[in-house]
């Protein structure tokens, strides 16, 4: 029986015939090796052609199974970079988050956005709910100003009346600063300065009372059915309006040089007297990016109202009015307006209105 398989073995050899046995089990073995590692379906597979790899082999089978070896074991090790190539590939950069309608995810509880010029309503969700605005109200503030003529050079001293006794807010202005009063205007624009604001109210002719008659008025002549003033602040939770309202208020604002220019500027330097100069920031980042242009801007917080932004910005030689109110943490209200841009960028040539979009409503009033 050995001298049979010896002779069957010389004879393979003569006519150039491998043990196909052979040839298999040196495949599976070195398609292993390039693996390094094999689940356990592949160690049940493995276990008998361990043992048929010590069968003896010839030359030719050697180098047959070689080349078909390494054949194979260059598939194994293209086979993980297609894996890695897919798993590691990152979305785009602009990807944005839509909802079913193809509009943006807002997180603002309350947010519009509408074509100045056309009235066309672009966003919207609960756009005529009456809630607190906060230091939105400054932009009512300083039109109310603007309107009454008063010299801008006045100089207005910050006195203990105009301290927020109401809520304990920090200013950066002590009582006794002295500031013209275009000054105070740049600060409760710009930096949202409580002191600057008060003080600018309580010095309009006849005092508060007028004031305050001259806001309310003023909001009934621009068509703002759902805003109410009960000071020059919005430190009060009295003070009311809705996004609706909102993005009407924030264009007639745009009819005012000086509101244009305080509301975006990014830093503003003023002296608080005895050499004590100080810089002051714009509460809006978004006037710093070379991705947003803006018109108006205006901030707003109170625990009551959340925090707040409405903004007339250009967008593909457009005009738009954009409110979000009540947004939770501090940079949502950002984040959303950023959201609205990408969403207006990337649908430049549509117009979709979000679902239950009310009549359009003029947004240019007589002033």
């Amino acid at each position: 029986m050995q001298a049979g398989r010896i002779f069957v073995c010389i004879l393979s050899a003569m006519v150039g015939v491998s043990l196909p046995q052979v040839v298999f089990a040196s495949e599976t073995t070195h398609t292993k090796h390039a693996h390094h590692k094999s689940t356990d379906a592949d160690k049940k597979q493995d276990a008998p052609v361990a043992h048929a790899a010590k069968t003896p082999s010839t030359h030719k089978a050697r180098a047959s199974s070689k080349s078909q070896s390494v054949a194979k074991a260059s598939v194994a090790k293209a086979s993980p970079a297609r894996k890695v190539t897919k798993a590691v590939s990152k979305p785009s950069e602009d990807a944005l988050e839509l909802d079913a309608a193809g509009n943006p995810r807002i997180q603002s509880s309350a947010f519009y956005v509408q074509d100045v010029a056309s009235g066309q309503v672009l966003l919207q969700k609960n756009s005529s709910v009456v809630q607190p605005i906060a230091s939105i109200t400054k932009l009512m503030t300083m039109m109310v100003v603007l309107d009454a003529h008063q010299n801008l050079n006045d100089v207005i001293e910050v006195t203990e009346d105009d301290v927020d006794h109401l809520r304990n807010s920090s200013s950066h202005l002590p009582v006794g600063t002295r500031l013209s009063r275009e000054d105070l205007m740049h600060l409760a624009l710009m930096a949202s300065e409580n002191r600057a604001a008060a003080a600018l109210a309580r010095n309009y002719p006849g005092g508060m009372q007028p004031f305050l008659a001259a806001m309310n008025a003023k909001a009934h002549q621009m068509g703002l059915q759902e805003t109410h003033f009960f000071d020059g602040t919005g430190l009060t939770k009295n003070n009311v309006s809705s996004a609706r309202d909102l993005a009407l208020m924030v264009a007639n604002a745009a009819h005012y040089p000086l509101i244009r220019e305080f509301s975006t500027s990014a830093e503003y330097t003023v002296d608080l007297g005895r050499g004590r100069n100080r810089a002051f920031h714009n509460t809006n980042a978004l006037v710093k990016s070379s991705d947003w242009q803006i018109d108006v801007s205006k901030t707003g917080f109170i625990n009551e109202s959340g925090r707040c932004l409405v903004m007339q910005a250009w967008f593909n030689n457009k005009q738009l009015a954009i409110v979000l109110l009540d947004s939770v943490g501090h940079y949502t209200r950002i984040g959303d307006a950023n959201r609205i841009r990408k969403w207006l960028e990337a649908s430049a040539n549509r117009h979709p209105v979000a679902s239950g979009a009310s009549a359009r409503r003029p947004v240019s009033a007589s002033l």
